[in-house]
């Protein structure tokens, strides 16, 4: 279900190349699509957390919804669009949308699984992963026909909408019994969610703009070294690197995190990540059997630390406030990103591409350090009975 309903998240940012020929975007304008579904996921998350509606909807009935929405606004940007203005609106209603999906299919997977959540997240969001760089690979092959892979995108998650209604929610998350706006303040004001919530946006600072941009870095890369790449080649090699490694990445950490420690793997992940940053930029401009190794090791290491985040909110919140809790912490995050997303090609402009990726490396090391502070907190003797009153 989230591979099919994560499409439409960069459906117009692969095509963002064909959308500046046709349409002629300037590059801002281009990148404030893919800044514009951000903005609306906060929106939509803050929205849902303050009114505690993970926690107070049935789950399916939410994720179907903002399934469905995410559909239509991406259909429509297909149909309709014929400029920067309109589509951006409708990329803002599309992070509205799946602020439905995303972190309420956290919370139906941690329902399920107790002793192996670690895991279980790990695959829910390696399968975001992959839906989430499915169009790079769609856009790069599809080129000028990017319409056709817009259409495509708001199919599936048409069909998300449809089978989330058979999932059911599990026994080991409670429903709200009313609103609790007040636990909002609890998650920056208890230590165990605050460090949880530190590691994952300093992980956000890199993600999406990692995502967001290594398509171009790799194609910008390949020029300074004076070697062309195609859309087609230049799309599968990102999809390789951020999906597919990203995919094995979210797995092994999920089953690392169930027996070494989840804010551990976080941290290790994190610190391979960071230091990924650095080493991108020293290897711009360098020849591809350089490059390519080190955005294999980079795909996987930067996502392989978000489940984790997840799995740890879950086990220092009250059971009856996961969806509030997890909605919230994804929407600051996600507020980080649009900043990342929308500064980093300023950066390169200004001073090279180098500088710009190396300027994302303190978002995880940083984070690093607050897991690993967190790590003894979870450990079975240090964790309370997590079914408290909410504060």
């Amino acid at each position: 279900m989230q591979v099919l309903a994560m499409g439409t998240w960069f459906a117009a940012s692969a095509a963002g190349p064909a959308l500046q020929t046709e349409w002629g975007l300037s590059t801002s304008q281009a990148t404030l699509l893919t800044t514009a579904v951000q903005l609306g996921f906060v929106i939509g998350a803050l929205t849902s957390a303050a009114l505690n509606l993970p926690d107070v909807v049935h789950p399916p009935h939410l994720v179907t919804a903002g399934a469905l929405l995410a559909a239509i606004s991406t259909a429509a940007l297909a149909v309709f669009a014929d400029g920067a203005a309109t589509a951006t609106v409708l990329r803002l209603v599309t992070g509205i949308a799946l602020a439905g999906v995303y972190p309420v299919g956290l919370k139906l997977a941690s329902s399920w699984f107790l002793e192996r959540r670690g895991f279980a997240l790990g695959a829910l969001v390696g399968a975001l992963t992959l839906g989430s760089t499915l169009p790079h690979l769609i856009g790069g092959s599809l080129g000028a026909a990017w319409r056709a892979g817009l259409l495509a995108s708001a199919a599936l998650a048409a069909v998300a909408a449809v089978l989330v209604q058979r999932v059911k929610v599990g026994p080991y998350v409670a429903r709200s019994t009313g609103l609790h706006p007040q636990i909002i303040l609890s998650l920056l004001r208890e230590r165990g969610p605050l460090l949880a919530n530190l590691g994952y946006f300093g992980h956000m600072w890199e993600l999406y703009a990692v995502w967001a941009w290594v398509p171009t870095f790799l194609g910008a890369s390949a020029a300074a070294h004076g070697t062309s790449l195609s859309g087609t080649v230049r799309g599968t090699l990102s999809f390789i690197a951020l999906g597919a490694c990203g995919v094995a990445g979210c797995v092994l950490a999920g089953r690392l995190g169930d027996r070494w420690g989840r804010a551990r793997t976080a941290a290790g992940a994190m610190l391979v990540s960071g230091s990924c940053c650095l080493v991108a930029a020293l290897a711009f401009g360098r020849s591809l059997w350089l490059l390519v190794p080190v955005l294999l090791i980079w795909g996987t290491s930067v996502i392989a630390d978000s489940a984790m985040f997840s799995a740890c909110t879950t086990s220092v919140v009250d059971t009856r406030l996961v969806g509030t809790a997890l909605t919230f912490q994804t929407a600051v995050g996600f507020l980080i990103t649009a900043l990342t997303i929308q500064g980093l090609p300023v950066v390169a402009h200004a001073a090279g591409w180098p500088i710009a990726v190396a300027l994302l490396a303190p978002g995880p090391l940083l984070g690093a350090v607050a897991m690993l502070r967190l790590e003894p907190m979870l450990a079975p003797h240090a964790l309370t009975d997590r079914r408290r009153r909410p504060a």
